[in-house]
């Protein structure tokens, strides 16, 4: 059993994100202020070294911000250029009609799901984020309504969906099939993001009023004529060639030798950061100078979009820190030795080990890559499950429950301008009705191969 050290730690983690949650939705302080403070007291009560503390603060949030702060501010660039030129209406006005009003959250998911497909979720956030925005306003209805079936559509690739990178590494570390675990992700995925997103968007939005003035959703408005503005196919390129890119440099290992100059090239062009520089710089000439704006103008939309980013970026950094705190305190390796002391099924144990790494340290890769190194070796001497379903079972894990120290909960919120409880209400629980859904889902087509076997 886990010793009395393991119990402390693990009561001290959760008395520090209660207070967490509690300080910044009840007494109303600065969510940054509350981050630092929470991993401050959170290290001394666990005993780490005085001279420790900051620097392991600092060094989870300087990693989280490397790349998150680059992601952010391409990101949001390439969607101001977007919702400038007419560009994310286009795409709103067509879905819409495509679907139809009454069904514009089923096209909101679809396309997350498929931008998702091989980009971190944070990047396909900021790409889809206007349009999202667009709808909602278009059609008059609730951006939770609209918004919360794209990430819902974005999470479930994130955690099931090779070639998505996070899914890709599960894959890999378990040994599994590539193909047979695209196969049954689809089997798994396409219900629980139609479940977590569409359904319960449908269910929430009526009960989560949002404020009247979003400050972010007022970087991207549009002030074209539908007649006006430009056509679908360039837009859908440009904000596609980035998810393009990354596609090419996941796939480098397929079409050139590893360690090559070709391969090399590949993967450096389908960095995300890089594909996003790419797509940012395209859009300057396809939204940009082919519809008229002037280099001027161009740079003036550039800068005006970044400051608002800067509070979501600190947020999503100060999460890192925090998280990394939790790592270094012990916390994590106590939530791992109280999983490996549970009895449970294999797949139960991967979904679990995930989980509870997801929850003590808010990232998703951090828990798919942790829980499925811990679980493989275990997996080596067990026979009778699929490499392939234990992949999916880590990934649904690894998404239970995004709270304050994910960086993706302060993109919501924030995007989304809601509140904590409120961001809890929508976004938290629609990751954990894809967690244990695709749990559930994993465990019936176990059962079910295994009957047929």
């Amino acid at each position: 059993m886990i010793d009395h050290h393991g119990v402390f730690l693990l009561v001290a983690a959760l008395s520090a994100v209660i207070a967490l949650i509690l300080l910044i939705a009840v007494v109303k302080l600065n969510p940054f202020i509350v981050l630092f403070l929470a991993s401050l007291g959170l290290a001394v009560v666990t005993g780490m070294p005085a001279a420790a503390i900051v620097k392991s603060f600092e060094m989870g949030l300087g990693n989280t911000l490397g790349h998150i702060a680059i992601v952010v501010g391409l990101g949001t660039m390439l969607g101001k250029m977007m919702a400038e030129s007419g560009g994310a209406n286009r795409i709103a006005y067509t879905l819409i009609d495509l679907f139809g009003e009454k069904r514009v959250h089923w096209a909101m998911a679809v396309i997350g799901f498929l931008i998702g497909l091989p980009v971190f979720f944070e990047v396909g956030f900021v790409l889809l984020i206007p349009i999202a925005y667009s709808v909602a306003r278009r059609t008059g209805t609730s951006l939770v309504l609209v918004g919360l079936p794209m990430v819902a559509g974005l999470s479930v690739v994130h955690g099931l969906m090779p070639p998505h990178p996070a899914a890709m590494l599960a894959v890999t570390i378990f040994n599994a099939d590539v193909g047979r675990t695209i196969f049954y992700a689809l089997l798994v995925g396409i219900p629980t993001a139609a479940v977590a997103g569409p359904l319960y968007a449908k269910f929430i939005a009526p009960r989560v009023e949002l404020p009247a003035e979003n400050p972010m959703a007022a970087q991207f408005v549009d002030h074209g004529e539908e007649s006006s503005l430009p056509g679908f196919g360039i837009t859908l390129a440009t904000i596609l060639l980035p998810v393009l890119l990354m596609l090419v440099g996941s796939c480098a290992n397929f079409v050139s030798m590893p360690g090559g100059g070709v391969n090399n090239g590949l993967r450096l062009a389908g960095n995300p950061d890089i594909a996003l520089l790419v797509g940012a710089l395209v859009s300057f000439v396809t939204l940009g100078r082919m519809r008229g704006f002037t280099r001027a103008t161009i740079l003036r939309f550039t800068n005006e979009c970044l400051a608002p980013t800067a509070t979501i970026t600190l947020l999503v950094g100060a999460g890192g820190g925090f998280g990394r705190i939790l790592q270094d305190s012990g916390v994590s390796q106590a939530i791992v030795n109280l999983a490996l002391h549970t009895h449970v099924s294999l797949l139960l144990m991967a979904w679990m080990v995930a989980a509870l790494i997801r929850l003590a340290t808010g990232s998703s890769t951090v828990a798919m890559s942790t829980a499925a190194s811990i679980v493989a070796p275990i997996a080596l001497h067990t026979t009778g499950v699929r490499p392939e379903l234990l992949a999916l079972a880590t990934g649904a894990g690894s998404l239970i429950f995004s709270h304050v120290n994910d960086g993706g909960f302060w993109l919501v919120k924030e995007y989304f301008n809601m509140s904590v409880t409120q961001t809890m209400k929508t976004w938290s629980i629609c990751e954990t009705i894809i967690s244990v859904m695709g749990l559930v889902l994993t465990l019936v087509l176990s059962l079910g191969l295994s009957l047929v076997r």
